[in-house]
């Protein structure tokens, strides 16, 4: 990752971010409603916890047959992504409540889901959301060696097959928050000094770490087989297929925003100047997709509305749909990209086909 941060335009020649935050700010007040979330937040939340948590409390207490207790994992990874999408992912952004407390405790399901708070309000409120799709800066980009996301990555040879056999590694994503990615991460961010508000100090920061990490150990490995008597081998098996179900169903939803052809990857000149200001650098680098879609919409907790989200990523997932028509117009306006994919499934296509692209030897000038 490189340091030297690049510095986004200040001249909106268009006034585009200005037009389109009056209008968004009028529709809000003209409908008399907060930008937070609201009763059907608070509803999904329910759900997405009762999928997460109800099957485990299942398995603790009674005695099932192998194919039942294999059917439960697989709701659980479904609630573990669930949570991560529409309890969390919103609380994190501060948008769940108006409550900061509300904000701060539903936030806190990230240890849930086997990562670090602080780590992932870096991660994604600072260094994706400022510097989205910005190689270097964006640590979205980031897979090692093993996946080529953008043209400026470096090129191996296997990458010729990254369209085959990517699907079978996004599976890994929560292992890899539970296992290796908040450590390096945590060493990584306390060396350079960021922070999401004010700065921890790094014996507090380690010290959350451990104690969530052996809590989070504790409670899916120890008491499975301590309480409920189940074999460790049908324990780790179970915990691998939830994890595997919830790091698939967030890596596919995450990457059809971003990882597409339609999607720009900007560089900063060698002044380290954006061309274009930071909003109208999320139009650029960000797609939308099934956006009429209900199930989608409801499941994926709005993430299929990126551009609305990167844009505005203090409103609530549950009014995307609605501003939606706001931004798609001022954007077409200012004869500003709006890029959108009307079915889910033409988004997994086009990623595929990118990463497909991505995995050719770049052709030496």
């Amino acid at each position: 990752m490189s340091i030297n941060t690049p510095v986004f335009s200040k001249t909106d020649s268009v006034k585009f971010f200005r037009t389109l935050t009056k209008r968004v700010n009028d529709y809000f007040k003209d409908n008399n409603i907060k930008k937070t979330g609201n009763w059907k937040l608070h509803l999904k939340t329910a759900v997405m916890f009762s999928l997460y948590l109800a099957p485990y409390f299942v398995l603790l207490t009674l005695h099932l047959p192998w194919w039942a207790q294999l059917l439960l994992t697989i709701v659980m990874g479904v609630g573990m992504a669930g949570i991560g999408m529409n309890v969390m992912h919103d609380a994190n952004h501060g948008s769940y409540s108006s409550k900061t407390w509300l904000n701060k405790i539903m936030g806190s399901s990230m240890y849930l889901l086997a990562g670090n708070v602080n780590n992932w309000q870096i991660q994604h409120n600072v260094l994706h959301h400022t510097y989205t799709n910005i190689h270097g800066h964006d640590e979205d980009l980031e897979a090692g060696r093993i996946i080529r996301f953008s043209q400026s990555a470096k090129w191996h040879r296997f990458h010729k097959f990254q369209h085959y056999y990517s699907i079978f590694l996004y599976g890994l994503l929560t292992f890899n928050w539970a296992l290796t990615t908040d450590i390096r991460q945590m060493r990584r961010y306390i060396k350079r000094g960021l922070s999401y508000g004010e700065f921890q100090s790094p014996v507090k920061q380690w010290t959350i770490l451990v104690v969530t990490k052996m809590i989070y150990v504790a409670v899916w490995i120890v008491l499975p087989m301590v309480i409920g008597g189940i074999a460790w081998w049908k324990v780790l098996l179970g915990f691998t297929v939830m994890h595997y179900v919830a790091g698939l169903i967030l890596s596919v939803v995450f990457q059809l925003a971003h990882i597409v052809e339609e999607t720009d990857n900007p560089e900063p000149n060698e002044l380290g100047e954006m061309e274009n200001t930071w909003a109208i650098h999320q139009l650029y680098t960000t797609a939308n997709f099934a956006p009429k879609n209900r199930f989608v919409n409801w499941f994926t907790g709005g993430l299929n509305h990126q551009i609305e989200h990167h844009i505005f990523p203090n409103i609530s997932h549950v009014h995307y749909r609605k501003i939606a028509a706001i931004v798609k117009q001022t954007a077409q306006e200012h004869d500003l990209p709006y890029h959108e994919f009307k079915t889910m499934r033409g988004a997994i296509a086009a990623h595929f086909k990118h990463l497909k692209e991505l995995g050719m030897e770049p052709v030496v000038a």
